[in-house]
């Protein structure tokens, strides 16, 4: 008994390769490496900004300034330069009576103030709507162009008649310009020459509901934006997250390049050695089944892919992406030990790489790990939707619970939380991508096993009609393979299946088991008159008529092996020792030895000695701990010195544990029977 070693080639050059292909997926621009959380202090040195940047603001105060500004109407008036013109004509024709050496003062000072503008006194109002107007703000149209000024710079009617009083009234400090003015009708000449447009009022307020600016100002280079020690505040939050924002998609990497590559070979280094020791210590017979083990890389691959598109493309789309699928896709062919730390590897880029890899990796870790609990009792049909539920539940919980620690914007909240719905509700569509990856890799799914196992299966029930001996010792078998499978934690699903049709060949000739023989008086056996060479090669022939039947029902091929190892390169000792005997050359046994291959995983080892001891136990003729324990021991060790189990990988540990479970499972079977007393009378 020894572990196969796979070549170092087949074992490390996938590797390799995976690595390469990290490198070449990792980002090429720096990250912002500060960690940091509001109301707690600053840990690192004191931050200076190396550029120019503009803090932008929260989607919660881009929201309140659309609510503002859809509540407030700033009011559009157009220039009328043919209203100035009038209005400056009719002054200079105004009779001043004998103040007439006012009128050029009084046409200069109107000049003026229309040069800024003359609004109505009345007041804008508005059709419907719970919108006001403002008083702070108007826009002005002059030359095609409008332009939003404060109401201030311009004058009212009523305003630009004290104006042009307060304006001559240091000159002519003598004269009661008021009375002058309502006498001679210089009042009745000031009229508005800024005229109200409803239609572009509306227009613009419309548009200006929709576009607020998206930032509150700008910091310098050079400038401090945080000390060390200092406390995080709101307000200092909201300007680190701006110049993250600003460092990772707009400034490039400022150091040296040679480190930034040196930086992704050590990340994909790092990466690659994980998977390897987490393969090596919880699966390490994946080594030698090729397909298994590209099959695990391949998936690695995609989950990194994906992880480095979205990021560099779409990093808010992270949320959408359905890492538990992937989960998923390595459930469907491996054990749900095995599935949790690969499952954990394949998130890592999400931890190192994503601007919030931490809340990512523990959302998709979390959902992960219950998935993989929940899935079998929600696997199929519409059940999956439930699945996809819980996934949807427990990636929201994790959300809020980062959200709640670190309250941030709550406007995008929704989006978020949509995303999540989506991704969820994908893993229903994307988890028949593993009948694909079944044919690409050559992989057999649980799923298909626990078909294959169903005995109203077709090729079984043509068993059971045809053989119906060797049917009940494939059932008997698949029951002892399953408890010795559940004790040593090997592939329960394949075992069952395995069980059921190794011995599949025997229908092709039945009558040559003993299983299967007649038990009627004077009913022919199958042997008699024949040699021992030839009733050695009618037995052995099953192994080959099985694989046949196995090749034309398109049975897996992990599932040809164990027809091809249930019996090794062991003989057929009982017609072996009789044609020894009866005085047959020890040179020329060579017909009684199967042509087979020895078991080289735990699992054939384990359908091997427990269809020898199915078989066997017929014969027992005493039925106590002891004789279950010998028995077993001389089944087990007549394997090992028969060098049946020398390719194998398993350990001296599994296989103690399958003898003890074994007797356990013999007493059990065999126990004795309560004797039931006849009735007196």
């Amino acid at each position: 008994m020894q572990i196969s070693t796979p070549k170092l080639p087949r074992k490390y050059l996938p590797l390799v390769l995976v690595f390469a292909v990290l490198v070449l997926l990792m980002p090429r621009t720096a990250k912002f490496n500060y960690s940091y959380k509001k109301g707690t202090p600053w840990p690192y040195e004191t931050l200076i900004s190396q550029f120019d940047f503009p803090i932008l603001k929260t989607e919660d105060q881009i929201q309140a300034e659309r609510e503002e500004a859809g509540t407030i109407v700033i009011p559009f008036y157009r220039y009328s330069e043919e209203v100035t013109s009038t209005v400056v004509k009719n002054a200079q024709s105004l009779d001043l009576g004998g103040f007439n050496n006012l009128r050029p003062s009084v046409v200069t000072r109107l000049g003026d103030i229309y040069a800024k503008g003359v609004i109505s006194d009345a007041k804008v109002k508005l059709e419907q709507g719970s919108a006001q107007v403002s008083e702070n703000l108007i826009y002005i149209q002059r030359n095609k162009r409008a332009v939003q000024y404060p109401r201030t710079e311009v004058y009212k009617v009523s305003e630009a008649r004290d104006q042009l009083v307060a304006l001559l009234a240091k000159s002519y400090p003598s004269v009661n310009l008021d009375s002058l003015f309502r006498r001679t009708g210089v009042y009745e000449v000031i009229i508005p020459n800024l005229q109200y447009d409803k239609t572009m009022t509306e227009l613009t307020h419309a548009e200006s509901a929709d576009y607020v600016s998206p930032t509150l100002g700008y910091v310098k280079a050079d400038e401090k934006i945080v000390s060390k020690g200092e406390i995080v505040t709101a307000e200092v939050a909201q300007i680190l997250d701006s110049y993250k924002e600003e460092y990772n998609q707009v400034f490039g990497y400022a150091g040296p390049r040679v480190l930034l590559y040196l930086g992704n070979v050590l990340l994909a280094l790092a990466l690659v050695v994980i998977l390897y020791l987490i393969l090596h210590f919880t699966s390490p017979g994946v080594f030698s089944r090729g397909n298994q083990y590209y099959y695990i890389l391949s998936v690695f691959l995609l989950a990194a892919l994906i992880t480095f598109v979205v990021e560099r493309i779409a990093p808010s789309l992270m949320y959408l992406v359905p890492f538990p699928v992937f989960a998923l896709f390595l459930l469907a062919f491996f054990r749900k030990k095995q599935v949790l730390p690969m499952y954990m590897v394949m998130l890592l880029p999400l931890l190192i790489f994503c601007g919030n890899g931490m809340e990512l990796y523990v959302m998709f870790l979390t959902a992960g790990v219950v998935t993989i609990q929940t899935f079998s009792y929600f696997s199929k049909g519409w059940r999956q939707f439930l699945n996809a539920a819980i996934i949807f539940a427990v990636e929201v919980l994790v959300y809020l619970g980062f959200r709640f620690i670190d309250v941030g914007s709550t406007a995008t909240w929704w989006v978020d939380l949509a995303l999540i719905f989506v991704g969820a509700m994908a893993t229903v569509a994307l988890y028949p991508l593993i009948y694909l990856f079944e044919k690409v890799f050559n992989l057999v799914s649980v799923t298909r096993l626990i078909e294959l196992a169903d005995t109203s299966n077709p090729l079984l029930q043509e068993l059971a009609a045809k053989a119906p001996g060797t049917f009940q010792h494939c059932l008997q078998v698949m029951n002892m393979v399953d408890a010795v499978g559940r004790a040593t934690d090997a592939d329960v699903p394949l075992l069952r299946a395995a069980a059921l049709y190794h011995d599949i060949g025997k229908m092709q000739n039945p009558l040559c088991f003993i299983e299967n023989e007649s038990t009627a008086p004077g009913a022919t056996k199958y042997h008699d008159g024949k040699s021992p060479k030839e009733s050695a090669m009618d037995i052995i022939r099953h192994v080959d008529d099985g694989l046949a039947i196995a090749d034309e029902h398109r049975l897996p091929e992990v599932l040809k092996d164990f027809i091809r190892t249930h019996h090794g390169t062991s003989n057929t000792a009982y017609f072996m020792n009789k044609y020894l005997n009866a005085g047959g050359d020890p040179s020329d046994v060579s017909a009684f030895y199967y042509h087979g291959q020895k078991p080289t995983t735990k699992e054939q080892v384990i359908l091997m000695v427990c269809d020898s001891i199915e078989a066997a136990s017929r014969t027992l003729k005493e039925f106590t701990p002891q004789a279950y324990d010998r028995f077993v021991e001389s089944i087990v060790k007549g394997k090992e010195e028969a060098g049946q189990l020398e390719d194998a990988d398993i350990t001296l540990h599994d296989l103690n544990l399958m003898k003890r479970m074994l007797k356990t499972y013999l007493q059990q079977i065999f126990h004795s029977r309560v004797a039931y007393p006849k009735r007196n009378g």
